[in-house]
């Protein structure tokens, strides 16, 4: 949490409330707009507010994938492209690096990859000169997450073990450790996977939220629009709001996100604010302020 950060979160009911301060949003996607599968109820028309009143949106999301995939999801879920600017992704920045090999962590790393994570994310390098390839055979690891919804962690201790006794070090393609269905479903993501590696003494290289270079991107977007007239809004607490706090940016907590289990609340709705600052208190990052959902 950077020195700036409130110490109290101010408290608002829906984004209206706040929105005219703002020239420009920076909006988390799973756990704001939606949640993998379905938008949430209110978040559509709160874009098309949004657009109605000239602010840019930039969607900025730990997706491991590339941008246009993002694009033609949101459009099946009934987020016409429309309704927002831009998509930022985790995924496109961990592509780049490992295009450009500019930074210094990649720029010896050899060509051939063990993949870890869903066949729907295979394609991030498609086009590079990257293959796949075996534990025993490969030079780096790239993770986008697990294979199936309810994969417990134990589940990629072997083949991690493995990678980590080999020295390989991990490209990670999203940071969140978590992510939740509107059903409340926690789903493992990528982040936790990279946590476990460093933990049996594996290097992990991340990229997405709370890493400066994302925002960087987005600020490249609006060209030239002062930080402090553009509103980061998130849900969770370790990436969505440090990394925009550690930026300069105003913030907003979602509390209906990946915090509802915690703060024992149902979506849509606030937990006692007593019950939130004491959470955020916990996790050393307070958001300056907060609304129960993506409403307009």
């Amino acid at each position: 949490m950077t020195s700036e950060a409130a110490t109290t979160i101010a408290p608002f009911d829906r984004v209206s409330d706040l929105a005219d301060r703002f020239d420009a949003l920076i909006l988390d996607l799973w756990g704001v707009v939606m949640d993998g599968t379905h938008a949430y109820p209110g978040a559509p028309e709160c874009l098309a507010e949004l657009h109605k009143r000239g602010k840019t949106v930039i969607l900025l999301s730990n997706a491991p994938r590339r941008e246009q995939a993002v694009v033609e999801r949101l459009a099946g879920m009934g987020i016409d492209h429309s309704l927002y600017d831009r998509i930022v992704t985790s995924g496109e920045a961990s592509r780049i690096a490992l295009e450009t090999r500019s930074e210094p962590a990649f720029a010896k790393i050899g060509w051939r990859f063990l993949y870890v994570g869903p066949d729907k994310d295979k394609g991030l390098l498609d086009g590079l000169d990257y293959a796949p390839a075996a534990v025993e055979d490969a030079d780096f690891v790239l993770n986008t997450g697990i294979v199936d919804d309810d994969d417990p962690l134990e589940k990629y201790e072997d083949i991690l073990r493995a990678a980590a006794e080999r020295k390989l070090p991990m490209v990670c393609t999203n940071p969140d450790k978590v992510v939740v269905r509107h059903s409340g479903q926690r789903v493992l993501c990528a982040g936790a996977l990279a946590k476990s590696y460093e933990a049996m003494g594996g290097v992990a290289h991340y990229f997405g939220k709370p890493y400066r270079g994302v925002y960087e991107v987005c600020f490249g977007i609006l060209e030239g629009t002062d930080a402090s007239r553009v509103l980061a809004v998130g849900d969770t607490l370790e990436t969505d709001i440090a990394g925009a706090q550690e930026f300069g940016l105003k913030t907003v907590l979602v509390q209906g996100g990946v915090l509802a289990e915690p703060l024992g609340i149902e979506w849509g709705t606030s937990a006692p604010q007593e019950r939130l600052e004491k959470l955020c208190a916990e996790h050393s990052v307070m958001p300056d302020m907060t609304i129960p959902a993506l409403i307009w």
